[in-house]
């Protein structure tokens, strides 16, 4: 059997001793798919505490540049986060010859082509399986599954925390406090959850998702991201009455003219496979012409989940390490000389069906006046919940419109909301249907 491959670790918070314990409880299986042993024999902790029932017996060390200076170690794993430090340690690592496993969205979507780059020059691999939707293979389905599919679009629940948030808005008609003070109780979201409620998390994955489906540049700083903070119980019942679940999708969608990438509150039909995910689990939808539409399901965080991904990182590592770099799967899917630069689209030129809840005076007339602002632009309207409440100084007047472009609607409603019948800012929503594409363009 070959020497073994020796594998250094950078963080020991949740997923790095979820992946101490896979790597030892599964030791044999691994050993039996690789045909060579996948050995820790060194990790930098901050806390060595953290050790303690794992029966890790390698080097410990405070200190991870001492890692990425170990001449012994074939692979580094980072699972510390952050992207500063965790940057200049992956290219220093990079530079020197050794492998690399991460489970680092933010700092792939921000610092990808940098990083990319430089493993592409010294002949090293970048693995990043983990970085995206936990325990799901999606990197790897889309990467070499699909590989031979033109892909039109994907679509996916990308963020447990803001899932498991809506999931209780709808199910037991929660507030958004109410449901993020419970997700924060249950271990589920950061005592600062900005990143996952305000759509930062999923903007990182659908950016990095976007690059291997498309073949373009990772970009994050062109990704339009909403979060979920502005919806009310009131929108969750609402576009329940009209046949649709509220969910935070990433989307990155290829047309004629460039590529959608956005991240926002959606509403899809409530009949569809992604309106049925709940809590802290994700979904990833594919639309490619020649497999059509897959579904690829699981639990998107955690220690053991994101342990799986990293674990399977390694794996991959191993089998390929000794072949010629020119013959290994490319970072993002495309040959790394045959990623295309297309225009990613601005928020205003994408195309989709609206939800719009406005807030007006309870008189007659309003209705109508909004029904001709939109209609100025070209713009119509496809279903209607209006609620008498007597007595009541305004009420909400809830509206489903047909597909339009972003930007008509724009000028729609900085008119309608300039109405002296307007109490409160519009909301909008963008729907989803998530058809399967008619036919192979």
């Amino acid at each position: 059997m070959a020497d073994p491959v020796r594998v250094g670790m950078v963080g020991m918070g949740t997923v790095g001793q979820g992946t101490v314990r896979v790597l030892s409880q599964n030791a044999a299986e691994i050993t039996r798919r690789v045909g060579r042993e996948l050995r820790l024999v060194h990790v930098c902790v901050r806390t060595p505490s953290r050790l303690e029932n794992l029966g890790f017996a390698g080097r410990v060390s405070t200190d991870p540049w001492a890692l990425v200076g170990d001449p012994e170690l074939d692979v580094l794993v980072e699972v510390m986060g952050g992207t500063d430090l965790a940057r200049e340690l992956l290219l220093a690592a990079i530079a020197a010859g050794k492998h690399v496993v991460t489970a680092n969205k933010a700092l792939l979507a921000e610092h990808g082509e940098e990083i990319f780059a430089a493993a592409q020059r010294h002949g090293v691999m970048v693995a990043f399986e983990a970085a995206v939707a936990g325990a799901i293979p999606i990197i790897k389905a889309v990467r070499e599954g699909l590989a031979g599919n033109r892909i039109h679009w994907v679509a996916g629940i990308i963020n447990g925390t803001s899932n498991y948030i809506l999931s209780q808005m709808f199910r037991e008609g929660w507030s958004f406090a109410e449901a993020l003070a419970k997700a924060q109780e249950l271990g589920y979201a950061e005592a600062d959850p900005s990143l996952d409620v305000d759509g930062g998390d999923a903007a990182h994955k659908i950016t990095l998702m976007a690059s291997i489906a498309f073949g373009i540049p990772v970009s994050f700083a062109h990704c339009h991201v909403e979060g979920i903070r502005q919806l009310q119980g009131v929108d969750v019942a609402f576009a329940a009455e009209l046949g649709y679940r509220i969910k935070l999708l990433g989307v990155a969608r290829r047309r004629s003219q460039g590529v959608e990438l956005r991240v926002h509150p959606t509403l899809i039909p409530a009949d569809h496979l992604l309106a049925h995910v709940e809590g802290p689990f994700n979904a990833i939808l594919v639309d490619s012409d020649a497999a059509g539409q897959s579904l690829y399901y699981g639990r998107g965080a955690g220690g053991d989940p994101t342990a799986s991904a990293i674990v399977a990182d390694l794996v991959d590592v191993a089998r390929t390490m000794t072949a010629d770099p020119c013959h290994r799967v490319p970072h993002l899917a495309f040959q790394a000389d045959a990623l295309e630069p297309l225009p990613l689209l601005p928020i205003s030129e994408i195309q989709c069906a609206y939800y719009l809840r406005i807030q007006a005076e309870n008189r007659p007339g309003v209705l109508a006046q909004v029904a001709t602002l939109l209609a100025e632009q070209g713009i119509s309207i496809e279903a209607l919940v209006q609620k008498e409440i007597p007595g009541a100084a305004t009420v909400p007047i809830v509206l489903l419109l047909q597909q339009c472009r972003e930007g008509d609607l724009d000028v729609a409603l900085q008119r309608i909301q300039a109405l002296r019948v307007v109490a409160e800012p519009i909301l909008r929503l963008r729907v989803e249907n998530l058809r399967e594409e008619e036919s192979f363009s």
